[in-house]
Order: C-alpha cells, then sequence, then structure tokens
C-alpha cells in the first residue's frame, strides 16, 4: 500500500483506475505478497504517474534485479528515474548494459500505462549525460506526461499482466514454425533503431545451442560470475518474502532439498556438490528444449541504443504472449568479462554481426505452460522518500 506521505508528495492528481478489462493474474487471497505487486497494478494509486508505474515496475530486468528508482516530482506529472547502484552486477554485467536494457523495458511500459489514461509520456533519456563505462548517480530519464486524448495506445499493453519470462523446457511436441516467427514479429512492430533476426534451421540451431551451453559452462565455472549469481538466489519462500528480486527458486521440492541441507548457496557453489550439478544441467536442458533461436540487434551500443532494446525486448515479450508463444533470454554468450570475450566473438561471427553493432538480447522461443509470475517489490519501495 502507498502510504498517506507518498500521495501527499506526488501532487495528488487525478485517479485513474484501469479497469478489468485488462488481464487479471487472478490472485487469490492465499497468493504470496510477493506477487501482490501484478494484481496491484489494477487499482489506483490518488496519482496518474503511480498508476503507470504500477506497471513499469513489472518490466523484465537481468536477475530479476529490479533496479529502478523514481524520484517523484511535486507537479504531479514528472519524475526522474534512477538506477539504484546498489542492485548493478558487476560480474556478469560489468559495462551495466543489461540493467540498462531493464530500466528501457520499465520507460516503455510506463508509456504505455500512462496512454491508456489518456496522457504522453515525454521521456528525455540521460538529461544529464549518457554513463560510461558504467552507471552512475545521474538521472536514466525525465518523464513528464503531458494530457493527449490522441496519445497512441498499444494494443499490446493488454498483455501485461500475463508476460512472463518462461524459465522452463518447452514442449517437445509443439515446433515454432517460421510462420509463428513472422508472425511474432510483425505483431511486435518493432523500432526503426534495432533489427531482429530467427532461425529455425536445424544445424544452425545446434550450433546456437552448443555456444549457449559452452556459454553456460564459462559462467558456472568462473568463480566471480557463479557466486554473483548464487548470492542473488532466493531459496524457498521465506528468501524471496525477505528479498523478492533476483532468482527465485520456490515449491515444494525446492522446500525440502533446502530443509535436507542439499540445496544451499555454499553448496551451489561447490563444484561436484548434487545442487551445482544439477543447476548446470537444469539450465543445459532449457537450452536443449529451445525450439527457435532470435536475437535484436542494435547498430550501436550507446546507452540510448540499450534503452531502445530494453523497449523492443519488451513488445516482443507482449507479441509472444499475444500469440502464446513462450520466451526466455539466454544472455551468457552476450556478457563482456573477460573469461567470455572469445565465445562472445564467436557467437557474433556465427550470426554476422559486428562491430559497431552488436547483438543486445539472445532468446530461445517454444512452446510452454504459463508460468506464475515473477516476485516483484511493491511499488512503494522503489519510490525515493524525500521531505515535504
Amino acid at each position: 500500500m502507498i502510504s498517506r506521505r507518498t500521495i501527499l508528495t506526488t501532487g495528488a492528481a487525478s485517479v485513474v483506475v484501469l479497469g478489468a478489462s485488462y488481464l487479471s493474474v487472478n490472485l487469490s487471497d492465499k497468493e504470496e505478497i510477493f506477487l501482490a505487486p501484478w494484481g496491484s497494478a489494477l487499482k489506483g494509486f490518488g496519482d496518474i504517474r503511480l498508476n503507470a508505474l504500477a506497471y513499469a515496475i513489472l518490466a523484465p530486468s537481468p536477475h530479476n534485479r529490479q533496479p529502478w528508482q523514481v524520484h517523484l516530482h511535486d507537479d504531479g506529472v514528472s519524475y526522474d528515474l534512477y538506477c539504484d547502484l546498489g542492485r548493478l552486477l558487476p560480474e556478469t554485467d560489468p559495462q551495466n548494459r543489461q540493467i540498462t536494457i531493464g530500466l528501457g523495458a520499465f520507460l516503455e511500459l510506463y508509456k504505455y500505462a500512462a496512454a491508456v489514461q489518456g496522457y504522453r509520456a515525454d521521456i528525455v533519456p540521460f538529461p544529464k549525460g549518457e554513463p560510461y563505462p558504467i552507471l552512475d548517480s545521474r538521472p536514466i530519464a525525465t518523464v513528464t506526461l503531458k494530457e493527449d486524448a490522441s496519445a497512441v495506445q498499444n494494443p499490446l499493453f493488454k498483455y501485461t499482466l500475463a508476460r512472463r519470462t518462461v524459465r522452463q523446457n518447452f514442449k517437445k511436441d509443439k515446433h515454432v514454425s517460421q510462420h509463428d516467427l513472422d508472425e511474432l514479429f510483425r505483431t511486435a512492430k518493432l523500432s526503426n533503431q534495432t533489427s531482429f533476426a530467427t532461425t529455425i534451421e536445424l544445424a544452425k540451431m545446434e550450433r546456437l545451442k552448443d555456444m549457449c551451453r559452452r556459454g553456460w559452462g564459462i559462467e558456472t565455472s568462473t568463480l566471480a560470475t557463479h557466486h554473483e549469481s548464487t548470492a542473488l538466489t532466493r531459496i524457498g519462500a521465506k528468501e524471496v518474502r525477505q528479498n523478492p528480486d533476483g532468482i527465485s527458486l520456490l515449491g515444494p521440492m525446492m522446500e525440502m532439498y533446502k530443509a535436507l541441507g542439499i540445496m544451499n548457496r555454499d553448496k551451489m557453489n561447490m563444484s561436484g556438490s548434487a545442487a551445482f550439478d544439477g543447476t548446470v544441467s537444469f539450465y543445459n536442458k532449457l537450452i536443449d528444449s529451445a525450439a527457435a533461436f532470435g536475437w535484436l540487434s542494435t547498430p550501436s551500443n550507446t546507452r540510448i541504443d540499450q534503452l531502445q532494446a530494453g523497449a523492443d525486448w519488451v513488445r516482443l515479450n507482449l507479441a509472444a504472449t499475444k500469440l502464446g508463444i513462450a520466451m526466455h533470454p539466454l544472455s551468457h554468450i552476450l556478457q563482456e568479462f573477460t573469461e567470455m570475450d572469445d565465445l562472445y566473438t564467436e557467437f557474433h561471427q556465427e550470426i554476422g554481426i559486428g562491430a559497431p553493432a552488436r547483438v543486445q538480447g539472445l532468446f530461445r522461443f517454444g512452446y510452454a505452460d504459463t508460468p506464475k509470475a515473477s516476485p516483484r517489490w511493491p511499488l512503494e519501495t522503489r519510490l525515493l522518500k524525500f521531505e515535504l
């Protein structure tokens, strides 16, 4: 629940409640609190920005870090978006490229949610300059709402609450056709700043699967990168309640493994343990189940490019949701730490993309049952507090 003090500092704009015509996640009273933000997005918060931000916080982000921080201005219509520098991934994402992509997805969903309220979101990216080589305390964007009855509404927005990153094996008996991929591209309506390519060609698929398995092997065998991921793994519902971000391992079997001491962070870091070997094997099976691959690239690799890649990433994900296609990013071979350099180069050569262009996202596609939503921090925890 948004606090009364927070509402008082927002400028007290008019309430616009997004109606139940938008897809619901059907949260019951027994659902875990860490899934509540998916249902809370359907409520009004007394401020047009908060109404839209309730959807923006549902954006995908690397390791589900949810790196957004929002400073609401007292004019009631604008805010600054910052990156929470305590949520970076310095080992697996040393240049903060993936984090920036997540922030781009956040801004895109905000824009859609504003439009259905009758407002246009004017976004000024990096108003104090693009931060390089890593993100810093400067704002990612300044966003201002302008009342505009003609604001373009994206029909894919209604799939926001059903959007998922599907981290499970895809069905072996249901294949992704070229027609499916062509329809995905037409439905997503990506920007002119990005390119999207796909393949279902068997020999190329096998080469890409091999690279993805090797990339996963490099990440898990490199202590710094593997330890970063295990440190952010939340094992069991209690840990997820305490920190509803990171990599969540949930379910009765996981609770049992944790109680028996089979699954914990120390064991996950121990090569040869059941926890370590099981983690490696699980992800390799995800890779092997891919029915198609697709990749999103930009002509250069500026921070603006990365924000746009995030916007198009979430468009693809919403389009896939509409079409019933499961989508899962495979980020390992795109990471910029030293041990991944050779494979990073090999992958870009395989798909024929060279500098200054670069791939911003590699995805596996297939069909799968819809999983539960990923945990989220409540909206009020993403707002920077300040005194009146």
